[in-house]
């Protein structure tokens, strides 16, 4: 009985922590933002914004290797495929390192915040505002702890669904449309807080795994740029394959289909 009551006492606090989280990272979103970039600044010709795109690595920086850090190392992965993995510059009006490059017709700009995951989207909003990018143009690549290690998928718009980086994303763009390439990790085994989860770093076999998700994740991620006219509907995870991982991956040709079979 008595341990009943602790731990109605115990939840009874984490709400108005969490709640009190919430509000301070909202306070600091809003202060980090009080100066956007002008338009002007980016040193970019004006282009039509519908030919102008931009993809986000969400994660913390320095941390690379670690879970919450897999949408940066999607990205990087996009960067070299488009052959420009050392053109990252860092640009303080923006508070992260981009990479503006052109895709066909689209002018692409890559970004990797510079601040924490959860205030990541100070970083997207600054970047939206100097390179002129509507929300609906803006694709995060992030971490999915309710899809396996091994399966990514693409969903359209919505709620952040407990992550942090998106919850700032959306904060500071004031919208939930951004699509998301969403990279499954997985959820820790046992009694591992998922805090200390999600910062740690990959085992020898995961990151044996995750190479082939980031080959494929960017096939998609190029067909998804490209692609005039996007599924309106959200993709389910793809299983990532990594039977041969020398061979070319080729986009893939029906995610309508791969769900009926999920």
């Amino acid at each position: 009985m008595r341990g009943k009551v602790w731990a109605a006492v115990t939840q009874a606090f984490k709400l108005p922590m969490a709640l009190i989280r919430r509000m301070i990272t909202k306070l600091i979103n809003r202060v980090l933002m009080s100066r956007l970039p002008s338009p002007k600044m980016a040193g970019q010709t004006i282009v039509d914004c519908n030919r102008r795109k931009m993809v986000v690595g969400l994660g913390n920086p320095g941390m690379n290797g670690s879970r919450h850090s897999v949408g940066m190392a999607v990205l990087t992965t996009l960067a070299e495929r488009l052959g420009a993995p050392d053109s990252w510059r860092s640009d303080r009006q923006v508070s992260g390192e981009v990479i503006v490059t052109n895709l066909q017709d689209i002018q692409l700009v890559l970004l990797r915040p510079k601040l924490l995951m959860n205030v990541n989207g100070v970083s997207v909003a600054k970047a939206a505002s100097k390179y002129l990018i509507s929300p609906e143009h803006i694709l995060l690549i992030h971490d999915e702890l309710d899809k396996p290690l091994g399966k990514f998928g693409i969903k359209h718009g919505g709620s952040a669904r407990g992550h942090n980086g998106v919850r700032s994303c959306v904060d500071c763009l004031h919208t939930d449309m951004m699509p998301r390439l969403r990279i499954g990790i997985g959820r820790p085994s046992g009694k591992t807080p998922v805090d200390r989860y999600v910062l740690g770093r990959f085992s020898q076999e995961e990151q044996n795994v995750l190479d082939s998700v980031m080959k494929q994740s960017v096939d998609v991620l190029l067909t998804y740029i490209t692609d005039s006219q996007p599924q309106t509907s959200p993709a389910e995870g793809r299983r990532a394959s990594h039977k041969n991982k020398s061979r070319t991956l080729s986009p893939p040709q029906d995610t309508t289909e791969e769900q009926k079979q999920s």
